[in-house]
């Protein structure tokens, strides 16, 4: 038995090794190495590299453009020859690029160019290099100083604002002056000496600086918007930021709140002023609680068109809405209680008000950009700080535009402050398809105000200035 079994395993060795293929190969069958491909100069990718810089190497990087020599030769020859041309910077290291071509031009030539400019960009075309100042002399900054040319010389010198950092231009006297609190200064009360450079014309009341009325006692001058919108331009080190105007104050019974912020290259700015007011005042106390008893203005900001139009009409309007106290002593007090108690109405002399048609719309100055609301709210009076009494106050807002802070003779600056006529609220194309009420918050909130239609503030037109009859 066991010889039968080593048979069969004898057998089945045999048939297996018949059967499976022989996976090793032989010695003859293995390639050699002298049949292997050679090793190549350079890996793929830097042959495709090299391949590639050889095919855009006259291919300009900058431009785009392939550079053709043979045009470039031909070219050569069609040109006239110029063998007083040098190339601009060759001759010396401190010239600017360009002012080897701009010496080839003769000084009466560029003369009869700076013929056709206004004083200011003639001045401006001398003082840009050295070749040209040579070239056209000192007659253009010396027309800059005859009295005509004021306003030339003021743009001429706004021009080289952004050279004189620790400087600030003064326009009474038409100079530059160092500042004496560089980057600490702050917007003061109008009855508080704040000098931001010393100035020989700071004391000449026949000369006075640019500057806005915001409310009563407060000035906002010109220079504060140099600062701002110089800050905003060039740098921190030339001016102040927007945050350091904010301001909150009370005076004469209202309380008044400013924000300024900078859109699209001009500062805007929001007042808020309120004051509580009484039911039924007879017009004696509307004027009183209205306008300042030394010049005649309003207690609230107020543009240089505030006389023509409706905005104190409005206002008075709005004071007439306050709900008025009934009488409870005889009769008519019976009355009343029976009226309520039949028709189920409680009188609450605390309750929203609610404007009509003619005091609630926004309204816009056709002359500047300027926008106003009148509100009526609830809210508490402060003046007696251990009681706790809600009354009714009116709120008026002003929303204006302060200009790029170039100069005082801008559209926006000169417009808000009456020294020009020529600007159009409802035609300029920066607010001619929205409010700058709605651009002024929707930059610092996302809450939007209500829908207020924005209507003219001098519907009629009509301009009388203190000959008119509503404004008082």
């Amino acid at each position: 038995m066991p010889s039968v079994q080593k048979k069969s395993r004898q057998t089945l060795r045999k048939g297996s090794s018949r059967s499976m293929t022989d996976l090793r190969l032989s010695t003859s069958s293995r390639p050699s190495t002298a049949d292997a491909p050679p090793m190549p100069d350079l890996a793929p990718l830097q042959a495709h590299r090299l391949k590639y810089r050889q095919a855009h190497a006259n291919l300009d990087t900058q431009l785009g453009e392939r550079s053709d020599y043979t045009t470039i030769i031909h070219s050569i020859g069609v040109l006239d020859a110029d063998d007083t041309f040098v190339a601009a910077g060759l001759d010396s290291e401190y010239r600017d690029p360009g002012e080897g071509d701009i010496a080839k031009l003769t000084p009466e030539l560029w003369a009869k160019i700076a013929g056709y400019l206004d004083p200011a960009d003639a001045a401006s075309l001398a003082f840009s290099t050295i070749t040209l100042y040579r070239r056209l002399g000192k007659k253009y900054f010396t027309a800059l100083s005859m009295p005509e040319n004021i306003d030339y010389k003021m743009r001429f010198l706004a021009g080289i604002d952004q050279s004189l950092p620790h400087h600030l231009l003064c326009f009474p006297c038409g100079k530059y002056h160092r500042r004496t609190a560089e980057g600490t200064e702050r917007l003061r009360p109008a009855h508080v000496i704040n000098p931001l450079f010393d100035c020989p014309e700071a004391m000449n009341s026949l000369n006075p600086p640019p500057r806005h009325r915001i409310t009563h006692g407060r000035m906002l001058p010109f220079a504060f918007v140099q600062l701002i919108m110089r800050a905003y331009r060039f740098g921190p080190k030339y001016g102040i930021t927007t945050d350091t105007m904010n301001r909150r104050w009370t005076r004469d019974g209202w309380t008044h709140a400013s924000r300024f912020i900078i859109h699209e290259g001009r500062l805007l700015m929001r007042v808020k002023s309120q004051a509580c007011a009484d039911p039924d005042m007879p017009p004696s106390l509307v004027r009183m609680l209205l306008h300042s008893r030394e010049d005649y203005w309003p207690y609230f900001s107020a543009c240089a068109h505030w006389r023509d139009g409706v905005l104190m009409p409005a206002c008075r309007c709005a004071l007439e809405h306050i709900p008025k106290p009934r009488s409870t002593g005889g009769l008519q007090g019976m009355e009343h209680k029976v009226k309520d108690k039949w028709t189920g109405y409680k009188f609450d002399p605390n309750a929203l008000t609610t404007l009509c048609g003619f005091c609630r719309p926004m309204r816009r100055c056709p002359e500047c950009p300027t926008e106003y609301l009148i509100e009526v709210k609830l809210t508490e009076d402060r003046s007696d700080p251990k009681a706790m009494v809600f009354r009714q106050a009116i709120v008026v807002t002003q929303w204006t535009d302060l200009g790029d802070g170039t100069l005082p003779s801008g559209p926006q600056w000169g417009s808000i402050n009456g020294t020009r006529d020529d600007y159009d609220s409802f035609q300029h194309p920066h607010y001619a398809k929205r409010g700058l009420a709605s651009i002024f918050e929707a930059a610092i909130t996302a809450d939007t105000l209500p829908g207020q239609r924005v209507l003219s503030l001098n519907p009629k037109q009509k301009k009388l200035g203190e000959k008119g009859h509503d404004w008082y």
